[in-house]
């Protein structure tokens, strides 16, 4: 039996003499081979047996014949050298039409109706074999994540952040105001009328204002929220059925309709007053700057959000 504290200390350059001594099955063949002397394949052999508690090959004239265990392992052996190899010589070599790799995306859910979709759909065409997860990071963690390696790449609205975190703008989206079809101002809507009216607000946050509300807030404006929930799909349900205005981003709100069963109950209007619009950045830790998958993926977000 073998022994399990000689196999851990086990030297692998005995598994490339092994592998010869099999192919060649002789031992002045392997030196050749291997560039060692006849002396040290030998050596090297009764390391094996010692440790693995087996002759492994015997002589017969001038071969060496593997045993019946021999003969048994050794197939898988060999094949697990030769896939090692094939590991280390592709050592960071990204080929996206081959590549099983997985993404690991940082991200609000909010923001996953509106790149979720165009992701899936990039990397269907360009890297079939890839896969991805979205993953909720909290802020005030992303540093710790994106060095900690539980995440790739993160999405989010502008933050301050500093090295080594980087980040580069996606995109940047203007608001816009979704109301039901028949809406008393779905025909006119103006500053003072949109102010007046009753709000719903969206955030994941126990409390705290949302973003349109803080840069309102900012220009001296205030508006009533009457219902506060964590998420669009749930304010778009109730915009269907009531009075109240749901300020989003229009892109997000686009996105949505395309898939909301009440799409032809709603309708999206202009903001009647001026907002900044919201910006998504991608955000990566500088030890990954190098890594050619990770460096791809990157050049993908940027084409996707040109």
């Amino acid at each position: 039996m073998a022994d399990n504290n000689q196999i851990g200390k086990l030297d692998l350059n005995l598994l490339k003499v092994f592998e010869s001594i099999y192919q060649e099955q002789n031992m002045s063949r392997t030196a050749e081979l291997l560039h060692i002397t006849p002396s040290a394949v030998s050596h090297a052999l009764k390391r094996l047996r010692e440790a693995l508690d087996d002759p492994l090959f015997v002589r017969s004239n001038n071969q060496m014949l593997p045993t019946t265990v021999c003969q048994r392992m050794a197939p898988m052996i060999i094949d697990n050298l030769s896939r090692l190899r094939q590991i280390l010589q592709h050592w960071g070599v990204f080929n996206p039409q081959t590549s099983a790799h997985h993404f690991r995306l940082g991200m609000h859910y909010a923001l996953e109706p509106s790149i979720l979709p165009l992701l899936a759909r990039m990397l269907a065409a360009v890297a079939p074999n890839t896969t991805f997860a979205s993953i909720k990071v909290e802020r005030a963690n992303l540093t710790r994540a994106l060095a900690a390696g539980h995440i790739d790449v993160a999405f989010d609205v502008a933050l301050p952040i500093k090295p080594p975190v980087l980040h580069k703008k996606l995109l940047i989206d203007e608001f816009c105001v979704m109301m039901k079809a028949n809406h008393p101002l779905a025909q006119s809507m103006t500053e003072q009328s949109y102010l007046a009216a009753k709000h719903i607000g969206v955030s994941n946050r126990p409390s705290g204002a949302a973003v349109e509300d803080i840069l309102l807030q900012q220009q001296g404006f205030a508006r009533q929220i009457g219902i506060r929930c964590q998420n669009y799909y749930a304010a778009i349900v109730i915009v269907a059925e009531s009075d109240y205005l749901l300020t989003m981003p229009r892109r997000l709100a686009t996105q949505m309709l395309t898939q909301f069963a009440a799409k032809n109950d709603v309708v999206l209007h202009e903001l009647p007053l001026v907002l900044t619009g919201i910006e998504t950045h991608l955000y990566w830790h500088a030890q990954t700057e190098q890594d050619e998958a990770l460096s791809w993926f990157r050049q993908q977000m940027n084409h996707l959000f040109d």
